[in-house]
């Protein structure tokens, strides 16, 4: 097990600079992170992971506040981490979402950090989950993750957070398109913001019957009995306990206004009664079990990634030197890539 170097037990200690200070290291890939983040290890697994998603311009910065401010009032320390968009220009993160909480800036119990996606698919950046045990280990006790809102590909924040709040607004077009974004596999809790415009009621329709659709689709399969009438297939030797499945959340829909902090109490209640759930069923084992592996892979995939590159950098030049003669044709990029891959592997 490593030990404590000189940052990570100010980490420890719960030195918000020190922990900023690391925070910037593990996103710009300094090499000395890991061995903070090492030791910091050990002291993880307590804070509780709340992931707030949803489209851009669905009001989740706004929400993020809110509940930081109910948190804070049951006397819990928050970190927030969001992940914003990178800009153009500079690579890293606009830093939209600080400047709607700053409220919160000067509260010693609040530590609020923004991360650039960097490129990232899924919404969320490769150093989120590092990050997140920084926050943990330091003393936080609710983890909240806004994820930027990037449609289809956000669906990363399920297997990293304990309970995940999808953020809709009535009026950003076709409802249905939700289905095709994955949501119904994502959320825990569904949050109907805006709720005092036209189309809540309808918005809230719609996610109702996508829920019953889902319940349908899971139902016991459909057979034949001797008069060639479709029933529902049974098996033998089931009692009726073991038929129906394990016991399952159902996720609630809220309509919340956050700007006027409307409906946010009814949503912390929510949160508390899913991680009840979660506790109850043993499920959160099972989402630690999967965020664990999930992290881990990420992490084998950077690191096997750097070999091939620097390999590929020694044998063949740079990548950009590589991909000119792909471009041209010079090059196969599939017979490359298998050689590579399989020098990895030997």
């Amino acid at each position: 097990m490593a030990t404590a170097t000189q940052l990570s037990q100010r980490v420890i200690d719960g030195d918000i600079r020190a922990a900023s200070r690391l925070m910037r290291n593990i996103d710009d890939g300094v090499s000395t992170a890991q061995a903070d983040l090492q030791a910091l290890f050990p002291r993880t697994g307590h804070a509780y992971i709340i992931g707030i998603t949803g489209s851009p311009g669905a009001g989740k910065s706004t929400l993020t506040d809110r509940l930081i401010a109910r948190f804070r009032k049951q006397g819990k320390r928050v970190g927030v981490l969001a992940v914003d968009p990178t800009s153009p220009f500079t690579g890293g993160a606009i830093l939209g979402d600080r400047i709607r909480m700053q409220e919160h800036a000067t509260d010693p119990g609040v530590f609020i950090r923004s991360l650039a996606t960097r490129g990232n698919l899924g919404g969320l950046s490769r150093a989120t989950g590092d990050c997140i045990r920084v926050m943990d280990a330091m003393g936080q006790d609710v983890v909240l993750v806004e994820t930027v809102g990037v449609g289809q590909d956000e669906i990363d924040i399920a297997q990293m957070a304990h309970t995940t709040v999808v953020v809709t607004v009535p009026g950003m077009g076709d409802d249905v398109q939700a289905i095709k974004a994955g949501i119904l596999e994502v959320a825990d809790i569904f949050a109907v913001n805006k709720s005092d415009l036209d189309g809540a009621d309808r918005m809230v329709r719609e996610l109702r019957m996508m829920l019953e659709l889902r319940h349908a689709v899971k139902a016991a399969p459909m057979d034949h009995d001797a008069h060639h009438r479709m029933v529902r297939a049974k098996a033998e030797g089931r009692h009726v306990e073991e038929e129906q499945g394990p016991r399952e959340w159902e996720p609630p829909i809220l309509k919340v206004v956050a700007a006027k902090d409307t409906g946010v109490d009814e949503l912390v209640e929510a949160v508390a009664q899913h991680r009840a759930f979660l506790d109850e069923t043993g499920l959160r084992k099972d989402k630690e079990r999967a965020r664990a592996a999930m992290q881990f892979i990420a992490l084998l995939r950077e690191r096997l990634l750097r070999g091939a590159l620097a390999r590929l950098e020694r044998e063949r030049g740079r990548l950009d030197e590589v991909a000119g003669r792909i471009a041209e044709r010079k090059a196969d990029p599939y017979a490359l890539a298998e050689e590579l891959a399989s020098q990895l592997s030997e």
